[in-house]
Order: C-alpha cells, then structure tokens, then sequence
C-alpha cells in the first residue's frame, strides 16, 4: 500500500509536467491528444526568440541578486537567534520564517503599496530583487540555523581561547562548516526566486519581464504556444538543477556528519 501511495503521489505531481514536455514536440498547430505530428522545430525558435531570451536574463539577475541578499540577511538572522539569548528571540525566528507561509498575492500587494505609496518608489528590478528576498530569505535561515543548532559551540569558544579573534573563528571554524549549509541555501532561494510569478507581477516595473511572467503573457497566443511549451519545459529543467544539487549537498552533510559521529565514538576513550 504504501508504494501505491507513493506512485500516486508521484503521478499527481510529475504527470502534468510529463504532458507538457511532450507537447514541446507538438507538430500540429493545436493542442490534441494523441498529438498530429512529431517535431523539434520549436527547440530551435524558442532559443532564436529574443523575447524568451532577454526574459532568461532577466530572471537570471533577478535570482542571483535575490539569493545574494537572502544570503546575507538569513545568515546574519540565523547566526543572531543560534548563538545569542534575547527577548523575543523565538518571536524573531517565527517572523523571519513566516513570509514563505503567507499567500504570495498579499505578500505582492502589500509590497507593491509599500513601495509606491510609502517611500514613493517606481516598481523596476529592484523593487522585484527586494520582494524575492523576502522569501529567499527563509530557506537560507532554515538551513544555516539547522547546522548552527548541530554546530558544537566549544570549537568557536577553542579558537577564542587560542587568541583567535571573532572574524578569524569565523573564517577557520565556523564557516568550513556552514559552507554546504550556505550553497544548499543559496540554490534553493535561486530556484525558488527564478520560478516566482505572483509576487514579482505586483511588483515589476513596466517594460521588463521574468521567464516566468513571459511564459503567462504568451501562454495563449495562437502563434506562441508552441515556442511558450519549449521554453516552460527549458524552465523546468533549469529550476532542477539548483534544487537537485541542494539536494546532494544536503545528503553529504548528513552522510558527513554520521560518519564523523561513528569514527569519533570509535576512537572514544572507555571510561
């Protein structure tokens, strides 16, 4: 029963995505099933479209400098809630965290009006950049805080001691062994900031658009549809590769961090 439960699962989320890689190679002008005709020919148009190109770019930019300030800020949280004793500190971590649970519609359109109505700012790529980190934000807290929390604080408290000061620790202690934490981190929020549309729709300036908001805008123009099927299946795969390396990152640490458990309690001294 429970492999039934999986392959269903599986089916649920994979098989929608399955039909429109298929339907990349659709060779007739409409949307059929079983298809007309099979063909490669909008491969080649898709990756001719300046359109979908200059969109490409954009999302690109848009991701690197969201998960480039997501890196930061969600490091510089999680190191403050890991390492330090306050008031408020778990309200901090739930605040920190809550953006990715809120419906991305409220979240564009209270942006939106925070932008334009209260510090007067025109809607442009920054204005997207800044929406995205709101989110990017926390898949880099959720990560780095989870290694900080298995992070040992003697080995800092050892460099102290050793006449090490805090940025040096920093260097030679504690990021060594954040690092696969930080690149896990840094992948998702790029995956998760290229495939954002609701909140960067209420939040792009006029005149520029993401992958994502290119794909809906020429979703159901007759003379696109074709090439909007080659680039979403282009989409996918470009937002696999991040997650999928997370993924592997995530898996060595763990692997990593047993194996060092298992020879550090073989090599334990008997009472």
């Amino acid at each position: 029963m429970l492999g039934v439960g999986v392959g269903l699962t599986l089916a649920f989320i994979y098989i929608p995505l399955i039909v429109i890689a298929i339907y990349a190679f659709n060779g007739g002008t409409t949307f059929k099933w079983p298809l007309e005709s099979v063909t490669t020919e909008w491969f080649g148009r898709a990756i001719d479209n300046q359109g979908a190109r200059d969109a490409l770019w954009t999302s690109m930019r848009v991701g690197a400098a969201a998960t480039g300030l997501a890196l930061v800020l969600g490091t510089l949280a999680s190191f403050a809630v890991s390492r330090y004793r306050f008031f408020g500190r778990e309200t901090i971590s739930f605040l920190v965290v809550l953006p990715i649970a809120l419906p991305g519609i409220v979240t564009g359109v209270a942006l939106s009006n925070t932008f334009t109505q209260v510090f007067g700012i025109d809607l442009s790529l920054f204005t997207v950049i800044v929406g995205h980190a709101t989110f990017c934000i926390v898949v880099v807290y959720n990560n780095v805080i989870a290694r900080l929390r298995r992070l040992s604080g003697n080995l800092e408290e050892a460099s102290a001691d050793l006449g090490a000061h805090t940025w040096q620790t920093f260097r030679h202690i504690t990021l060594p062994n954040i690092q696969t934490a930080l690149v896990a981190g840094g992948l998702l929020a790029f995956a998760l900031s290229f495939d954002e549309i609701i909140v960067t729709t209420f939040t792009l300036g006029a005149g520029e658009q993401t992958l994502p908001i290119w794909i809906f805008s020429n979703l159901f123009r007759g003379q696109q549809f074709q090439i909007t099927n080659v680039v979403a299946v282009m989409a996918v795969v470009i937002s696999i590769i991040p997650v999928y390396l997370a993924h592997r990152l995530s898996r060595e640490e763990g692997v990593t961090a047993r194996g060092a458990g298992g020879r550090a309690a073989a090599t334990a001294p008997m009472p």
